[in-house]
């Protein structure tokens, strides 16, 4: 029997478009733009200037802040920009901007660590951390930091995320079917780091072909096993994956850990592989490029920090005339203004639609249907919420749970009255972090 969730819709999931291409490497950039903020947290400093020459897997970028993660170059070549620069995440971010000198030369202090049995648990921690491991399903939260349980948090299941639920991306589908053994090995890692001996996986339905990989990569391993999910958007949340596999429900405001969960998506396991295995830090990472707006939609592994025309260069350029290219899927993904921001550690999609296909509603008045509530995942009342935003009733909405909003973007999608829900609960959640931390100062 699968599992699922209370709430949630079925968009067209529009995978078939790339969920039978194999995963390609994109030939090497000629230069690499790279945030120093690509995560959840605290930005990192630059720790080179222009003119400097790096290399492959040098640490270029730092912070003293628990809650961040080290940059590293994801070509050598030679630094010739460290200044602000726009980025998928909208306005400017401090950048250090790499021109490749075509050898793609590995930085010489990289080494494979000690094999994970001989590893201990902070070891474990400390490699994840110096290896810029973030949240490669989009959220982009430090790796390490959701493994540092505090001593009265008791943690028994790690859950690995490989749901994907967002519309068009495969990239994860793809990971699954060419690399289940790295997902397996970083899930491992990911348990002894935190002393759990029970680990899923969880897949939805529409990726029944993995099963047969994945079962043999866990094959002879204790505690460790595969959970089918029905197909359902937003299956791969992480409080209605933690409802759907576990049946516990993270309290409002609550964190995974608060029920004894930790998720880590697919992604992450077997970047935290690749690492144990060559030493080589996240410098790459598998993104689908795919819509009604691409020539050739592709499964690429590209190096972080390429801009996103170079990708869509790679896939047979556009097809038609572009409406929009959004970094991610069509339900989360963020729209963007301009083709030179860089791909980033969470960027597992790029979404190109035709300007046929870009539909533009002009709301209309609520008519009071329900259906926005019957669709949340979270059970809010998403009419309620925006109308308190639009009308500037921040206390309103932070007691009707705004902040527990995921911004999945369903409430919207089934509005009859086509008003834009997510947005104002957006503005809603941005305007009650701003007024929490004046009133904090």
């Amino acid at each position: 029997m699968v599992k699922t969730f209370n709430g949630g819709i079925h968009p067209p999931y529009n995978k078939e478009l790339t969920k039978n291409k194999p995963v390609k490497e994109t030939v090497l950039p000629s230069k690499v733009i790279l945030p120093m903020g690509m995560h959840v947290g605290a930005p990192c400093e630059p720790l080179v200037k222009v003119g400097d020459m790096v290399k492959k897997g040098q640490k270029i970028g730092d912070s003293k802040a628990f809650v961040s993660v080290p940059v590293h170059a994801s070509i050598s070549g030679k630094v010739i920009a460290v200044e602000p620069r726009l980025w998928p995440g909208g306005g400017l971010m401090m950048s250090v901007v790499i021109e490749s000198d075509g050898k793609d030369e590995a930085y010489e202090d990289i080494n494979p660590p000690k094999p994970l049995d001989k590893l201990t648990p902070e070891e474990i921690k400390s490699i994840i951390r110096e290896a810029g491991m973030a949240g490669l399903g989009g959220a982009g939260f430090p790796t390490h930091v959701k493994l540092a349980v505090p001593p009265e948090k008791n943690i028994d299941t790690i859950i690995v995320n490989a749901a994907e639920c967002e519309p068009y991306i495969t990239a994860d589908h793809r990971l699954l079917l060419e690399h289940p053994e790295d997902v397996v090995l970083g899930l491992k890692a990911i348990m002894k780091a935190v002393n759990v001996n029970k680990g899923i996986i969880a897949i939805e339905d529409n990726k029944i072909d993995a099963l047969d990989g994945i079962n043999r990569a866990i094959a002879g391993s204790e505690g460790i096993q595969v959970i089918i999910l029905a197909t359902k958007y937003p299956q791969g949340g992480e409080k209605q994956l933690i409802q759907a596999v576990t049946d516990r429900e993270v309290p409002s405001g609550g964190l995974p850990m608060d029920v004894g969960v930790i998720v880590n998506n697919a992604g992450t396991c077997a970047a935290i592989a690749k690492v144990l295995k060559t030493g080589m830090p996240l410098i790459e990472r598998i993104t689908t490029v795919t819509g009604s707006g691409i020539n050739e939609p592709s499964n690429l592994l590209i190096r972080i920090g390429t801009p996103l025309i170079d990708i869509i260069e790679q896939c047979g350029g556009f097809k038609g005339t572009p409406g929009k290219v959004l970094m991610g899927g069509p339900m989360m993904g963020l729209a963007q203004s301009t083709l030179d921001v860089p791909a980033i550690k969470g960027t597992s999609g790029i979404l190109v639609l035709e300007k046929s296909d870009v539909k533009l509603f002009e709301p209309s008045t609520c008519i009071n249907c329900a259906r926005c509530v019957d669709a949340c995942p979270i059970n809010l009342l998403p009419t309620r919420l925006a109308k308190f935003s639009e009308k500037g009733r921040w206390k309103d909405a932070e007691d009707y749970h705004a902040m527990d909003c995921i911004e999945c973007g369903c409430c919207a999608y089934v509005c009859p009255a086509h008003i834009p829900l997510t947005q104002h609960i957006r503005i809603a959640k941005n305007t009650i972090t701003a007024l929490r931390k004046k009133n904090k100062k």
